[in-house]
């Protein structure tokens, strides 16, 4: 569904954690698709995690408390948007976490409204129908369960690759089950996560991609690390990086970018 949004809207772009401390690249990425798109970004300064940790493990008063300081820093921006599912359906949830005082669920629900993940504000509101991006090889794409399942993001992502040169995009089996990180999901149970990623490696080698695309960088960096155990020479890139034409260093996994 196509959004109507002012000419040049004022975007600020979430800066989430792994984004900022393993991959600042994606930041950047994304901060040229959303110029190239007519857009105006800012990033605040002031801005932190987005509480999805401590939402998960139950810990609702420090989640509470990353909320009201991200309802803050973007305030007053036309959209708020994220290089990943994982961070922006946590925003989604806002309103449910701050139930208990009224003022606050209606600025949370405001929030939640203006807040989309990368792809599919391109897609969908900006209206932006192909890249000007080269990356000769095969790749396939990695669906977040986030992303996918909260959001809606599936087709965005692909139609965007589909319009990068020299790429070919040759879907995985099982492109949309989980690669077993989930967060906090790998810490309590590694048992599963590991059989989970491992499942995952084989259906990219599988895939014959020379690349693993996808949108959120958790999954990104379980799955590369796995692909390196195994010695794959799978290269491991966000999707905004290959979007952006900026996929010409270090892949995900290979070392700091």
């Amino acid at each position: 569904m196509t959004v109507n949004s002012p000419a040049q809207p004022h975007v600020a772009l979430y800066a989430t954690c792994l984004m900022d401390l393993y991959r600042p690249n994606v930041g950047f990425s994304a901060i040229q698709l959303l110029e190239s798109a007519g857009c105006r970004v800012s990033v605040p300064r002031g801005q932190t995690c987005c509480g999805q940790p401590a939402y998960n493990s139950g810990d609702r008063a420090t989640a509470r408390a990353l909320a009201l300081r991200v309802l803050q820093e973007f305030e007053g921006f036309d959209y708020v948007v994220l290089p990943s599912g994982t961070c922006g359906a946590m925003i989604g949830a806002y309103p449910e976490l701050l139930s208990d005082d009224p003022e606050l669920q209606v600025r949370a629900r405001d929030l939640a409204d203006r807040t989309f993940e990368l792809t599919s504000f391109l897609v969908d509101v900006m209206g932006v129908t192909a890249v000007s991006a080269r990356l000769d090889g095969v790749a396939t794409y990695h669906d977040s369960c986030s992303g996918l399942r909260e959001l809606g993001v599936r087709d965005q992502p692909r139609r965007l690759l589909s319009t990068v040169q020299g790429l070919e995009l040759n879907e995985m089996t099982d492109a949309q089950v989980c690669c077993g990180f989930g967060g906090l999901f790998s810490v309590k149970y590694p048992e599963i996560s590991g059989r989970m990623v491992a499942d995952k490696g084989r259906r990219v080698s599988e895939s014959g991609a020379r690349f693993l695309l996808g949108g959120d960088l958790g999954c990104l960096l379980n799955i590369a690390g796995r692909l390196r155990h195994e010695g794959s020479p799978v290269r491991v890139f966000h999707v905004a990086e290959v979007l952006a034409g900026r996929a010409d260093g270090q892949a995900i996994g290979e070392g700091r970018a």
